[in-house]
């Protein structure tokens, strides 16, 4: 089974450079995007359309052009969920599950906590809630858990770690919230595969020519139930691919399909 995260930073923005022809070339079963930036009811401004042979399901923000995530899957899931029973932000769009027969499916796109950390004790609330929305799957069936975290866990996930320390994404509070959720029987899919290795980035600011120079973060993953880690079998980051501050994560799991 082959699945893809991407943070498009808004579709319609992101189909005018590449997302089609993307979308058409990597073949995926899965295909999640965050920060879609527009409402369902808005398919229609886009030149891209929905290849036959997928179903869409959306979560849109109630405000106009602001975060919203989406899900493109080859199989119709038994059944969708948007938001969290609790906690967090639920008129912002922000997670999507969907539970298929072997694993259950989940799409977020968790808060910045912005410039001035404002939003720190919102996220931490959220973190929680998401955990134990997690462990509540987990508890069923494994989960494949996706998206953009925005937190870099590690010194190794960002380029200039020691520069960063207590800026956004990179806050003792964020990265002790990562840790938890590993701790309580999830994997890093990447880290799991790849431990040492550097300058794998998923996002990079818009200044200073950062993507070019790859200084950037890696803020995008895939974060599976630990007992699923041995059929991951590779995990395929994607600086090549334009139209987003972020570029796509896939990730191969064999022995696991949509309809079994």
């Amino acid at each position: 089974m082959r699945a893809v995260t991407w943070n498009v930073n808004g579709l319609r923005a992101c189909e005018k450079k590449g997302f089609a022809e993307f979308f058409a070339e990597i073949g995926a079963d899965i295909f999640c995007i965050q920060e879609t930036k527009m409402q369902e009811d808005q398919l229609s401004a886009l030149k891209w359309a929905l290849p036959e042979g997928y179903h869409a399901y959306w979560n849109s923000a109630e405000k106009k052009g602001y975060s919203g995530t989406a899900v493109f899957v080859r199989e119709e899931p038994i059944a969708v969920t948007r938001e969290m029973e609790t906690g967090g932000v639920a008129d912002e769009g922000r997670v999507l599950t969907l539970e298929y027969p072997g694993f259950y499916l989940v799409n977020a796109y968790v808060p910045n906590v912005r410039r001035d950390l404002c939003r720190i004790p919102l996220r931490m609330e959220w973190e929680d809630a998401l955990r134990a929305h997690l462990l509540q799957l987990d508890a069923k069936k494994p989960v494949l858990y996706c998206g953009d975290l925005n937190v870099a866990h590690q010194p190794i996930d960002l380029k200039n770690a020691k520069a960063n320390e207590g800026n956004a994404g990179y806050t003792a509070e964020e990265r002790g919230k990562m840790t938890e959720l590993l701790a309580a029987g999830f994997a890093d899919a990447f880290r799991e595969k790849y431990p040492d290795r550097t300058d794998a980035y998923t996002w990079w600011s818009y200044m200073g020519r950062a993507r070019e120079k790859n200084v950037g973060w890696r803020i995008d993953y895939w974060i599976v139930s630990r007992r699923l880690t041995q059929q991951v079998e590779d995990v395929i980051i994607h600086p090549e691919v334009m139209g987003s501050d972020h570029c796509p994560v896939e990730i191969l799991i064999r022995n696991q399909s949509l309809d079994n």
